[in-house]
């Protein structure tokens, strides 16, 4: 649930918007809203976990998820649905490690192998197929079926809960000893940050008073989730571990992934929607198609985590998404979807090795006690590197965009006489000088947009590569160490 449905209402954006009388900019925070959530809770589950204990807190969890999937689904405003998606954002975050604490702590060690992989095909496939679930159940039923989904999956997972957990007795003293100092700091640094990432370009920038004052919350919150960490007896998320060698590599690595993951999974829909001509649902289906390899794969996983170095699995799987972004930089305004078939196989499979491998090594860079801690900020700097992808391109696309389309219009002389020809050539055929100028000006911008997309795809496959040599500061994984989930 968690993760299908960070991605499922993509597909069903513009349709939610003209039904509950959103406009394209509001509609965002639809989006936005369950992200900033997600991102916020992700490092606190840990601490919510040992407070309430893990059935409990995980019993809360679905059905508060629940609740407020079944209020966007009845969404009729703006206001209503964006409550619903920030309840989902919370109630879905903290599911996420959450699950890696069942895998690394109740699975006996024997089977923690084939806990990683068959977590990770949900993990992985949760957001890849659901653009193509939100548009399937868009197209033939409603968009409402996209939140009412989450129903009859919270109920089996409520009754595997009540049966497979033990209850474990509350300690609700830790409300009066948490770091609420980090608490609040973590929540206004990653809130703050996210938003400025995801509606910075909307909102030019530091132009807007918005923007500003997040800037300052976000800073503000930094400042003190330092405090905290130098002045609480047990910080809500020790942000020291960081400095481990292994497990900042790993961070950082994690985040290029989760830009690469996040980053493609927008990029390749935009292309296909404005050059291609291609709906939501034909856009999902090629998006989907990297989740094939992940299941092809995903049987292997346990023979590969104890038998392959990991340095050797994280360099193939960032190399092989590398070679999957530079693949795409060879588009051209007639590309469709078969373009993508390949690079966007070879992307699963890199993902598979990159993701997997790397949550191990997220997990045991750090002490047993420390592995919430861990697992917390290793999400978190996935999602962030996400926000960050999304920032970048909408920043990058403008600007190319403007670039690209300047540069042509220089390179077409009103003087010459292959333009004038042309020209003539198009006012006969479309009726009309002035028809003819805009087809030109649609032909540029066609043109500068597939340039410009391309140029994306190029920043991506740079930025993976400069992170590869990470992999030498991992250490290899200890044969019978408990094993994390993606």
């Amino acid at each position: 649930m968690a993760t299908l449905d960070i991605s499922i209402v993509n597909s069903s954006l513009p349709t939610i918007q003209g039904e509950i009388g959103a406009s394209g900019t509001e509609g965002t925070w639809i989006a936005t809203g369950y992200l900033v959530a997600e991102i916020i809770i992700i490092p606190l589950s840990g601490w919510l976990e040992r407070m309430l204990g893990l059935r409990t807190f995980l019993l809360t969890v679905a059905a508060l998820f629940t609740g407020f999937s079944v209020m966007c689904g009845l969404s009729t405003s703006l206001l209503m649905m964006v409550i619903g998606r920030v309840g989902q954002g919370i109630a879905g975050g903290a599911m996420i490690p959450t699950a890696q604490t069942i895998i690394a702590t109740r699975l006996p060690r024997s089977q923690q192998p084939i806990g990683t992989a068959m977590f990770g095909a949900t993990a992985i496939l949760g957001p890849v197929i659901g653009p193509v679930v939100g548009g399937w159940l868009t197209e033939n039923l409603s968009w409402h079926y996209a939140f009412f989904l989450n129903v009859p999956i919270c109920a089996a997972l409520v009754a595997l809960l009540l049966i497979g957990l033990q209850h474990q007795k509350a300690d609700l003293d830790m409300v009066f000893k948490a770091d609420w100092l980090g608490i609040v700091g973590l929540a206004a640094f990653l809130g703050g940050l996210t938003v400025v990432l995801e509606e910075g370009e909307r909102e030019q920038w530091f132009s807007s008073s918005f923007i500003v004052w997040l800037t300052v919350l976000a800073a503000a919150g930094f400042v003190t989730m330092l405090i905290g960490q130098f002045t609480a007896e047990r910080p809500v998320i020790r942000l020291k571990i960081l400095l481990d060698r292994q497990f900042g590599s790993v961070v950082v690595m994690g985040t290029v992934v989760g830009m690469v993951i996040y980053g493609t999974a927008y990029t390749i829909p935009q292309f296909l929607a404005a050059i291609a001509d291609y709906n939501a649902l034909q856009a999902g289906q090629i998006v989907m198609l990297s989740g094939i390899p992940a299941l092809m794969v995903m049987p292997l996983v346990p023979l590969l985590i104890k038998h392959v170095d990991i340095r050797l699995a994280v360099g193939f799987g960032l190399a092989l998404l590398a070679a999957s972004a530079y693949m795409e930089t060879d588009l051209t305004s007639q590309s469709t979807g078969s373009a993508f078939v390949v690079s966007q196989l070879m992307r699963g499979i890199g993902t598979i090795f990159a993701m997997l491998f790397l949550n191990q090594a997220a997990i045991q860079s750090v002490p047993r006690e420390q592995a919430s801690d861990a697992a917390g900020l290793f999400n978190a700097a996935r999602n962030l590197g996400g926000s960050l992808a999304l920032a970048g391109i909408a920043v990058l696309q403008n600007q190319r965009l403007w670039l690209h389309s300047r540069r042509i219009e220089e390179t077409l002389n009103a003087n010459s006489e292959s333009v004038q020809q042309f020209l003539a050539a198009q006012a006969r055929a479309m009726g009309g000088v002035s028809a003819a100028l805009r087809g030109i000006e649609g032909g540029i911008q066609v043109q500068a947009l597939t340039m410009t997309y391309i140029d994306l795809f190029w920043i991506l496959s740079v930025g993976i590569a400069a992170v590869i040599p990470l992999v030498l500061f991992l250490r290899p994984l200890a044969k019978g160490a408990p094993l994390a989930a993606h």
